[in-house]
């Protein structure tokens, strides 16, 4: 009882304590929010780079073409959403999100509100696409997605002559969902599909001036390891006992004490 009473004093005195830290605590935006990008760019040279996770925004103009690029590994699903805030007079007009991998091949959306028409009386649209998995390899001739940078393009189409160049407030954002070893495959590829990683020698890599220099935040995995690794080595292991088990309930209790040795 001693100690239970040291202790429940010990654990007051520390809620006293925190207590006006907490209260004098004001949120802050965190580091994230606070470098998230501010613009986009007009190509895919020139794509502005987000991580996943940040809410990048950018301001344009109705028919311009915006760009960003972001890094995907394998065994992710990422779902790109799109919000477009809409001058409060314009005529009916259709945006659409395109996501591109690091070979400029168009990526198909699972499912997602990838194309969307507002109305006039409309003053924001949400569009989102949500890509298939990432494999860290594939035929040369599929155009499944794979490892490395991955292109969102956000522009308008349809647009009535008297809306171009109006002014829009675009916000872009970028999440995965880990898919894991129900989605893993055999091989990998040398190198993450990022341009330019492949322009210099392997020594001189890390001071090369790639095209796109993010990455996970965990580097490029490149299908080296996935839980199917976990469950091979389960399945083993349980394989095993099971055939101990077995071994151990046919095999009997020995001789009966009834049967001579030498029957």
């Amino acid at each position: 009882m001693r100690a239970v009473r040291a202790l429940s004093a010990a654990l007051l005195t520390l809620g006293v304590a925190a207590g006006p830290a907490a209260a004098d605590a004001s949120p802050s935006p965190s580091q994230d929010e606070a470098s998230a990008p501010t613009q986009a760019g007009t190509s895919f040279r020139t794509a502005t780079e987000i991580e996943q996770g940040q809410q990048a925004t950018a301001s344009g103009s109705t028919g311009d073409y915006l760009y960003w690029s972001f890094p995907a590994d394998t065994g992710q699903r990422p779902t790109v959403r799109a919000t477009v805030k809409l001058p409060e007079t314009h005529a009916s007009q259709t945006w659409q999100i395109d996501v591109y991998d690091g070979l400029r091949r168009r990526q198909a959306c699972q499912y997602g509100a990838q194309t969307r028409t507002a109305g006039a009386d409309t003053s924001s649209v949400e569009l989102a696409c949500v890509l298939r998995t990432v494999r860290a390899w594939s035929e040369p001739w599929a155009d499944d997605p794979l490892p490395g940078t991955y292109y969102v393009r956000l522009t308008a189409t349809g647009v009535a002559t008297a809306d171009l160049g109006l002014p829009v407030d675009t916000g872009i954002r970028v999440d995965s969902e880990d898919i894991g070893g129900s989605a893993a495959v055999d091989g990998s590829l040398a190198e993450p599909l990022v341009p330019g990683i492949a322009s210099k020698p392997e020594e001189e890599r890390e001071d090369a001036a790639v095209l796109a220099g993010l990455e996970p935040e965990d580097g490029w995995t490149s299908g080296w390891w996935s839980d199917r690794w976990v469950w091979t080595a389960v399945g083993g292991i349980l394989a095993a006992l099971a055939g101990v088990g077995g071994y151990a309930l046919t095999r009997g209790t020995g001789r009966p004490s009834r049967v001579p040795p030498g029957a």
